[in-house]
C-alpha cells in the first residue's frame, strides 16, 4: 500500500487537487444510488492500492500523479453537510477552488451516463447545494454520474437511497471506471480539456448505440 502522507506533503498548493466523492456513511447507505460518489473514489483508491484513513470530517487518502498530489475524500458529515468537509480540506491543504472536483449522483442524467461541468448550482442535490452555500461559490468542477429517474411520483427518496439492481450495476460500472481517467486528466490537463475529452467521448458512444 502506498498512501502518501498528506500532512507531510511538500507539493505546492497549486499542484494539489481535492477530489470529493459524496455519499452517506453507514452500512445502511452502502452501495446505494446516492453513494455513487463514494463508489467512484473507492475505485480510484483501489487502482492506486490505497486505503482510506480517518481524518477530520472525512476519510481521506492521496497519491502522486505526474508531479501532482491528488487527495481523495469521502465526507463523514452525511450528505446534507458535505460542505463542512470540503471547506476544511481545501483550507487545510491550501488548495485553490479551481483544483476541487466533486463527484455525485444525478437523477436527471440517464443511468450509465455522466456529465462533467466546470461550475453551476446544485440543482436538487442537497450535498452539492451545501457545498455551494459553505464555499459561497458555484465555481468548482463536478462529475455528475447518472442514476436515472425510474421511480413513481413521491418515491424519489426511496429511489436514491435504494441499492442498484444487478443489471444497473453493469450499466454504471463504466462510469465508475472512467472516473479514474477523468480525475487524472483534471489534475494534469484542466477542467476545460477534461470536459472536451470525456463529455464528447460519452456523446460519441451514445450516438453509436443509437
Amino acid at each position: 500500500l502506498q498512501n502518501t502522507t498528506i500532512d507531510n506533503d511538500t507539493t505546492p498548493p497549486e499542484m494539489k487537487y481535492l477530489i470529493v466523492g459524496l455519499g452517506n456513511i453507514g452500512n445502511e447507505y452502502s452501495h446505494t444510488r446516492h453513494n455513487i460518489g463514494f463508489a467512484a473514489v473507492d475505485y480510484i483508491a483501489q487502482q492506486q492500492n490505497l486505503v482510506f484513513e480517518s481524518d477530520r470530517y472525512a476519510y481521506t487518502c492521496s497519491f502522486k500523479y505526474k508531479g501532482k498530489t491528488i487527495i481523495l475524500a469521502k465526507p463523514t458529515t452525511y450528505m446534507n453537510l458535505s460542505g463542512k468537509a470540503v471547506r476544511y480540506h481545501l483550507d487545510k491543504h491550501k488548495i485553490p477552488l479551481s483544483n476541487l472536483m466533486v463527484i455525485a449522483d444525478d437523477k436527471d442524467i440517464p443511468l450509465g451516463t455522466f456529465k462533467i461541468k466546470s461550475k453551476g448550482t446544485g440543482g436538487s442535490h442537497n450535498g452539492i447545494n451545501h457545498i455551494v452555500t459553505i464555499l459561497n461559490s458555484i465555481d468548482f468542477a463536478r462529475l455528475r454520474i447518472g442514476i436515472g429517474n425510474d421511480f413513481a411520483k413521491g418515491y424519489q427518496v426511496d429511489f436514491v437511497l435504494g441499492r442498484f439492481e444487478t443489471n444497473e450495476i453493469e450499466q454504471i460500472k463504466p462510469c465508475i471506471e472512467e472516473s479514474y481517467e477523468i480525475v487524472k486528466d483534471f489534475a494534469t490537463q484542466g477542467i476545460d480539456r477534461t470536459m472536451n475529452l470525456h463529455n464528447r467521448k460519452k456523446q460519441n458512444q451514445e450516438k453509436k448505440v443509437d
